[in-house]
């Protein structure tokens, strides 16, 4: 069985822990490694990995820690070039190339976000499990079949984005930057209603904006579309 801890989430870091009871993994290392072992009650040492999906700081900002831990962290070529930080436990893994970590079997593939080369993942246990994890992009192309468990950026509203660019709160600028980098709750219900969601059993909607979301409202509206149990932590 799947389980699923938030250590942080949001434009001030992004840091996931996920197990199937066998494999523990780390989702982005966007914390300091001392807080991540902090909120694990230091349970840390049986980590198989650590996936990153791009280069900035709120997503990798504890890269280096968690490598003098000996944890191995799986990354795109792109990204390992932009990050620039030479360690054999980096893993430069290929896009649609399936590996293995622990008793997962993972698949990255490219999302669209303004960076070198974004990934995200889906991962499958040994039980037939399937994780879909999906940050900082505007845009997903793919279906995935037979997902159980969603975990999505949903990071802000066009309505709420642009009431508060008239309000003066949000500058205009910002409107073209969100557009092609980030998830709106808009374009993550046209995402989920392309895929198939018989088999889901949870939605973890993720990395919402300070200013331009509604976690009530977001929660409110991800639920009567899907009918399924959703967390936004």
């Amino acid at each position: 069985m799947i389980e699923i801890k938030t250590l942080a989430t949001g434009s001030k870091g992004n840091c996931y822990y996920v197990t199937d009871g066998y494999s523990p993994i780390l989702l982005e290392c966007g914390i300091r490694f001392r807080d991540v072992q902090k909120r694990l009650n230091f349970k840390t040492s049986n980590l198989v990995g650590c996936l990153v999906t791009h280069e900035h700081k709120d997503h990798c900002g504890g890269l280096n820690d968690v490598l003098k831990a000996g944890i191995n962290c799986y990354m795109s070529p792109g990204t390992a070039t932009a990050i620039g930080i030479n360690h054999h436990r980096i893993k430069k893994v290929a896009v649609k190339k399936q590996f293995t970590l622990g008793t997962w079997t993972i698949l990255p593939f490219d999302v669209q976000h303004d960076v070198s080369e974004p990934f995200g993942f889906l991962l499958q246990n040994q039980s037939g499990e399937k994780l879909l994890f999906i940050t900082d992009t505007y845009y997903v192309k793919y279906k995935f079949p037979s997902i159980t468990h969603i975990m999505v950026e949903c990071n802000y509203s066009r309505e709420i984005l642009v009431q508060n660019i008239v309000n003066g709160r949000v500058p205009k600028v910002m409107k073209k930057r969100l557009e092609r980098s980030h998830f709106s709750l808009e374009n993550v219900k046209e995402f989920l209603k392309a895929n198939d969601l018989s088999k889901v059993q949870e939605i973890w909607l993720l990395h919402l904006s300070d200013n331009n979301s509604n976690e009530e409202q977001f929660k409110r509206e991800i639920q009567e579309l899907t009918s399924k149990l959703v967390f936004v932590p």
